[in-house]
């Protein structure tokens, strides 16, 4: 085993492993801090190390070899270090709680007897407005003109069935 290498590296070859160990690590870093998931990124990252760190034991020789490893090791180390810290996380993790709900079908909010005005023509089914609320209706088959009174019969798998009010 040699300790210094019989040819010295060019600054092309420097250059080559240290821009592969850069991006290996800015992709990496991509991977952990940005777009956490992606999965591509952080593979192209890992793909780019691995590169540099073969090219920097081929062409540099085993001692440069290994520092340019331990580096990479550590690089990589420190930058999954810093980006799962919980304030790190907490920068692209969903923590508000949505409060929102759905209305429940199961219980209507509009009664059998209720009264409304029809906004469209019941032709048999149609728009109603009840108090401010806009809902959309239907017959038994019989057409409603626009602006007739109607009351509600029952609600009949989640279709509300009226009928005119005569007057």
């Amino acid at each position: 085993m040699y300790l210094f290498p019989t040819k010295l590296p060019s600054t092309m070859d420097w250059l080559t492993i240290a821009l592969l160990l850069f991006f290996g690590l800015v992709f990496l870093a991509a991977e952990v801090i940005f777009i956490p998931g992606t999965t591509v990124v952080g593979l192209v990252g890992f793909g780019l190390l691995a590169a540099g760190i073969w090219l920097g034991y081929r062409d540099l020789g085993t001692p440069a070899g290994h520092y340019v490893l331990a580096g990479s090791l550590v690089g990589s180390g420190v930058l999954v270090y810093w980006g799962l810290r919980p304030e790190n996380l907490n920068r692209v993790a969903l923590t508000q709680v949505n409060h929102g709900r759905v209305h429940d079908v199961r219980h209507p909010d509009v009664q059998p007897g209720a009264v409304g005005r029809t906004l469209s023509a019941l032709r048999p089914a149609g728009t109603v407005l009840f108090q401010d609320d806009r809902r959309e209706v239907t017959t038994r088959g019989e057409f409603v003109p626009a602006g007739s009174e109607v009351r509600v019969l029952g609600i009949e798998q989640n279709r509300i069935v009226v009928e005119l009010v005569k007057g």
